[in-house]
Order: structure tokens, then sequence, then C-alpha cells
């Protein structure tokens, strides 16, 4: 049998059939639908590179749809890649459809529905792929099916010029190098694939960071609601509440933590601005979402080592009124279980002492330190847990 199918000596009436039947020989069953009202002209030229079925299609403009009924006739997992030579092409599957144009490479799995519409004459390059051959996830796979890619860089650039001579060539080439090209192709291919599968992830991983930075201002912007809470922030930002929690795997500080965080460095903040116009400790934790005044007192003396009064006092104190409230805490050592605990003002010498004087870490040393209390039978999870649901967060 010829590699060669042409419409060139059937009669008008029969040529859709006849490019119907060219179609499936060559390619795939599908159904098409041609386009104009003149005498439809088509070529294919198709050979076998190795395990590879190459052609060259050339045809005036057509449309053709991949249904469940061909895919079930023909069910050979088949991966297709072809080269745009001349006019359009659209490609639709798996809710994407691209365009491609002259020079771009197109993909699409013939297992799975897709329709490719020519809106005018063309040409172009297409070598179906064994399934088998590439050796990818579908996860992975599904990443370049129903996408067009541009040839100017890449492992495109490099997969281009090699199917193009392959499918000019493909009548040349001895079995030896036939299945040679074949394995180099389709692992030029798969190096396509790894490389989307890559993009993707940094996609992702751009998006999350980007989504947990909208997740931060969101908070900071809602930090006097009472009612704030991973359940709020996640439903602000269109996520569920169990992928809130793992955008904030990697940044070291759960949602709820967060919360109470933000929340007490800008009662501190309070806290420390004199004058006779000064709220009461009450107002500024009512201010900051604290409803409850003993849960507050309670978790600022976690994070500061003075209940919010005497930190107050002391900041008249020193004057360190004006100052800008960094983000402090008092480190002190873990209470056993047992172990009497110290006079308050030896424990505050203790705390200056191991921080040289200042009596002040940082939040993060406390979420430390708050740990191995709790770990030892202290009370540093005072920082996570309040009496009251609105208080904990």
């Amino acid at each position: 049998m010829s590699p060669v199918l042409t419409t060139a000596s059937v009669p008008d009436e029969h040529r859709l059939a006849y490019w119907r039947r060219a179609v499936e020989q060559a390619l795939v069953p599908v159904t098409i639908a041609l386009r104009g009202d003149r005498p439809f002209e088509g070529r294919i030229v198709s050979h076998r590179v190795g395990a590879l079925r190459v052609s060259s299609v050339e045809a005036d403009g057509y449309r053709v749809s991949r249904t469940p009924v061909h895919i079930t006739r023909s069910p050979e997992p088949l991966v297709a890649v072809a080269l745009q030579m001349s006019g359009t092409a659209v490609l639709t599957q798996d809710g994407r459809q691209v365009v491609a144009n002259p020079g771009d490479l197109f993909v699409w799995d013939t297992t799975r529905p897709y329709s490719l519409d020519f809106p005018e004459r063309f040409s172009t390059r297409v070598v179906h792929m064994p399934r088998h051959m590439l050796g990818l996830p579908d996860e992975d796979l599904r990443h370049v099916t129903g996408a067009v890619f541009s040839t100017d860089r890449g492992c495109a650039a490099v997969l281009m010029p090699l199917l193009d001579t392959v499918v000019a060539s493909a009548g040349a080439f001895s079995p030896a190098a036939a299945s040679g090209l074949a394995n180099g192709l389709t692992d030029v291919f798969s190096a396509l694939v790894a490389e989307c599968a890559e993009d993707t992830v940094t996609e992702v991983r751009n998006a999350g960071n980007q989504l947990v930075r909208r997740v931060r201002d969101h908070i900071d912007e809602n930090l006097r609601d009472p009612d704030l809470s991973p359940e709020s922030v996640a439903k602000a930002n269109h996520i569920s509440v169990r992928y809130l929690h793992r955008l904030f795997e990697s940044e070291g500080i759960t949602v709820s933590r967060l919360i109470q965080r933000r929340r007490l460095e800008e009662c501190a903040r309070e806290l420390s601005r004199g004058g006779r116009t000064a709220l009461t400790v009450s107002s500024i934790a009512q201010r900051w979402g604290f409803v409850n005044p003993t849960h507050f007192s309670r978790v600022f003396r976690g994070a500061y080592g003075l209940p919010p009064r005497e930190w107050r006092s002391m900041r008249m104190t020193t004057g360190d009124t004006d100052a800008e409230v960094p983000r402090t805490v008092v480190r002190r050592p873990p209470r056993l279980v047992g172990t009497p605990a110290r006079p308050a003002a030896a424990s505050r010498s203790l705390g200056r002492s191991l921080v040289g004087g200042s009596g002040f870490g940082t939040l993060a040393e406390l979420d430390s330190a708050g740990a191995d209390a709790s770990r030892l039978g202290g009370d540093a999870d005072g920082l996570e847990r309040g009496p009251q649901g609105r208080d904990a967060g």
C-alpha cells in the first residue's frame, strides 16, 4: 500500500468519505466536518519510524472530533505531537483550548476526547507515540496535552527540528537508524514533559507564596475582629481550612498562633504609649480582639514576661513610651513539674541575665521555649489556647 493518500484522483462527491478513511488509516478514527463549498483537497504521507507513526498532512480547512465511541474502536494509548507548518490549528482537550501557529508544537492524547479545527488550508507534521514508550506518569503528561509550545526556547526548541527532520525524511532511514531516531525523539519529548512539570511546580509554589501574603494581609486588616479564626480566614480567601494549614506548614507558625502573635504585638504597641488619653489595659485588649481579660493577661505575660499593667509601668519608668515596640518576649527557663516557682522578682532578674540584661528575646524564640516547656509540663501552652474559643486565635 502506498504511503501517500490523496484526493487528487477521487471524484468530488466521494472525497469526504475517502478522506475519512485516509485519516483513520494514517492517524486515528475521528469525525470530520469540511469547511467551505469548493471541492475538498487533501494529502497525507504516512510512514513508520521504529515504533512511531509519522505523517505529513496538507489539506483544505476542516474540523475533526474524537469521541468516546472512536476511542472504543481504537483504544491503543497514543500521544500525538504535531508541528504546524502553515495555517493555524485550534486544539481543544481537557477543557483547554489553544491555537497553534506556524512553527508551534502542540500535543494531545488519543485516549481522551479532543477536537482539532483547521479554519483554512494548512499543513502539519504529526508523530504518534505509543504511550508505553514514554514511561511518564499520567499527571505529568496532562501538563502538556491540550497545550501549545513556542519553539524558540527550552526543550521545544530541540524537539521541533528533530521532529521536522524525522517526518520529512521518514522513508530514507534504515531500520536500525529508525529505531534510534524513534527512541531519541521520545526521549526529547519526555524531557519537554519534565520541563513543563517543573515549571508547573514553580508556578504553584509562586501562587502559594502570593496566597500566603494575601492571608497575612487579611489577618492584619482584621485583627480587631474577635471572630477572626482559621475558618474565617479560609472563607475570606476562598480556600479550605485544610489547604490554609498546608500553606502555613512552611511558615514555621500556625494560623491561630499568627493571629494571637499579631494581636499581642499591637496590644504591646498601644500599652507602650503614655499620655493622659492612654486607653485602659482592658480597652486595648478588646480593641485588638481579646474578649476575655483574664486570658489576655495570661497570654501577654507568657509572651512578654510581665502582666500587661506591670509591662506598661516598666515602659513608663524607663521612658520608652514613644519607642517602637519590637516583637519581643522574655526568655525564661522552663519550670519542671514539682519545682518550686521562683519569686517574680527573681524570675525577672534571671530573665534579664539570660539575654544580656535586656530581658527581651524574639517571639520566634518564645515559640521554641514554649514548646520545650510544654513537653516538660510547664504552662507555655497558654500562648495557643484560651478559656474561650475566640481568644485561642
